[in-house]
């Protein structure tokens, strides 16, 4: 396409446009009609110099053209109370049931290696001693030591803030840095792993295997279950980076990455209810069996909200995507 002669023959219809957008208060019905012809024509116009001469002035005025008379034409749209149910019990489900291929293999491979670093810190006194001298790991194995105490030493309040606002940022970061694909998703979760298997490891060495389990499993399957997520659609957006697939690679990246940004919402509120429960449930009076039935219950909800109500969801057509009239014009791309 010669782009010379393709803005020559057009830049009368832009130019038009523009002029009913600035009186767009004003307009007849003929005008009202008119817009509405040349903003379709414009949107199509765009699509046309995306996909075969993408120059980045042209490209900016159409996008800006198209995004105000779309706006025009559909009205601006406001979020309500309705969005936010809808987003609760559709949208952020659909988007965890989607990207199951990804976390759920996520948390396996996380659990193994978990596994696998606690029973090679208990079975090598070795490796028991680089971490810490004897004295501390006493201290932090005994009863009533760093272990136990790390759930009790601050008002139950403002630990559940404290460990929900923590568990955010990592979730955040999974989710924020996928892009980079996936290199700190994957940092965070060896960082993590490393964490809970050398407790896992020590507390094994101590013979107080069933207490610290006691402690972690409460909260643990929820909260571990949240990070998994955030991982697993972290490391789906790096792979994007590689490998689109039937999508331009900017398109594919602004779909996951608004899905993506979209999940933290919803994840906040997963680990705000993992937070009360290590706040309130796990440091409690209860018996292990009851804080560990709490903690498996509050788990096997948020599972059947995902792969029950979310692939309800999923199926009805969700993806967890912003709505359609909310996503920016985008060229279609040969097949």
């Amino acid at each position: 396409m010669d782009l010379d002669v393709f803005i020559a023959a057009h830049r009368h219809e832009w130019d038009r446009l523009e002029a009913l957008l600035r009186r767009r208060r004003r307009l007849t019905g003929a005008e009202a009609d008119e817009l509405v012809t040349l903003y379709q024509r414009t949107a199509a116009q765009l699509s046309r110099v995306q996909s075969s001469t993408p120059d980045p002035q042209l490209v900016n005025r159409l996008t800006t053209l198209v995004a105000r008379a779309r706006s025009t034409v559909v009205g601006a749209r406001r979020s309500t109370w309705r969005d936010a149910v809808h987003y609760f019990t559709a949208g952020f489900p659909a988007a965890c049931y989607r990207t199951r291929y990804w976390w759920v293999p996520t948390g396996v491979v996380f659990t193994l290696l978990v596994v696998a670093i606690g029973w090679w810190i208990a079975a090598n006194p070795e490796v028991q001693a680089a971490i810490a001298a004897p004295e501390e790991l006493r201290e932090m194995t005994r009863p009533g030591g760093a272990y136990e105490t790390y759930y009790t030493e601050s008002p139950a309040a403002a630990f559940s803030a404290q460990v929900w606002t923590n568990n955010a940022q990592v979730a955040a970061v999974s989710l924020a840095f996928g892009a980079l694909l996936g290199i700190p998703v994957i940092l965070v979760l060896l960082l993590n792993a490393v964490n809970v298997g050398t407790g896992l490891g020590l507390m094994a060495a101590a013979g107080r295997l069933d207490i610290f389990l006691g402690l972690i499993l409460p909260h643990g399957l929820l909260e571990l279950t949240a990070v998994f997520v955030a991982a697993g659609v972290g490391l789906r957006l790096g792979w994007t980076v590689i490998d689109p697939g039937g999508r331009s690679r900017r398109s594919a990246l602004a779909q996951e990455g608004r899905a993506a940004i979209g999940m933290a919402i919803g994840l906040a509120a997963v680990l705000f209810v993992s937070g009360v429960i290590e706040g309130f449930v796990t440091p409690s009076g209860l018996p292990t069996w009851a804080r560990i039935t709490l903690g498996v219950v509050a788990w096997a909800g948020f599972l059947v909200y995902v792969f029950v109500v979310g692939r309800r969801a999923y199926l009805a057509g969700e993806t967890g995507d912003v709505a359609e009239e909310d996503r920016p014009v985008e060229a279609p791309v040969a097949a």
